[in-house]
């Protein structure tokens, strides 16, 4: 009997999606068929059903892309021994992702299928709980070192500095003319503000 390869059936799922993003990107996810898909991917219609059941199947997946990795990032600032560091660490992590060509045309995929497909939506809400909650705890722990007074708790506090974080994304055009690393600044700047840091203790 035939057995599947755990490890390449995962690999060739990634290289489908990676494919799919450029042209969902790029064209929309409505303009984008299975058929375009399976040229950018150099696999057959039948190959493809193999590893996605619908084209809607395949959208969900962009979801797996980099959540390990986007995981291990917010795990490793939620336990760096100094917040703060641990907080910018998060914030130009999402800054440096909004540099990547593709990402203003797919956010604005996203955003619209969430709208429209109830799978996306909660997709887009997981996304969005594991980044609050780990950057509440961070908001948490600086108040708990006396280093922040937000004034509000510290899971309203989260939502500013991911607002403030992730307004890049929000601009959903691109904007070769921006100073991109004075905007990263200028947005840690403004966290920095919503969240009254205050200097860590000499020697601290």
């Amino acid at each position: 009997m035939r057995t599947v390869d755990p490890e390449q059936h995962r690999r060739r799922r990634h290289e489908i999606v990676e494919a799919a993003v450029e042209l969902f990107a790029r064209k929309g996810f409505e303009a984008t068929t299975t058929a375009d898909i399976c040229r950018a991917a150099g696999i057959s219609t039948g190959r493809l059903f193999h590893y996605f059941p619908s084209k809607q199947a395949v959208f969900h997946a962009i979801f797996e892309l980099d959540r390990a990795e986007q995981e291990e990032a917010l795990a490793r600032a939620v336990h760096d021994p100094d917040p703060w560091r641990g907080l910018t660490a998060v914030v130009e992590r999402l800054w440096a992702e909004t540099t990547h060509p593709v990402v203003a045309g797919l956010f604005v995929e996203v955003v619209t299928q969430a709208h429209r497909d109830p799978v996306v939506t909660r997709l887009v809400a997981e996304d969005d709980r594991r980044a609050l909650d780990g950057v509440a705890a961070l908001v948490e722990r600086l108040v708990a070192a006396g280093r922040a007074d937000p004034a509000m708790p510290p899971q309203e506090a989260a939502r500013w500095v991911l607002t403030l974080a992730e307004t890049a994304y929000g601009r959903g055009y691109p904007e070769p003319e921006r100073d991109r690393d004075a905007d990263r600044d200028t947005a840690l700047e403004l966290v920095a503000r919503v969240l009254r840091l205050r200097p860590a203790p000499a020697g601290g």
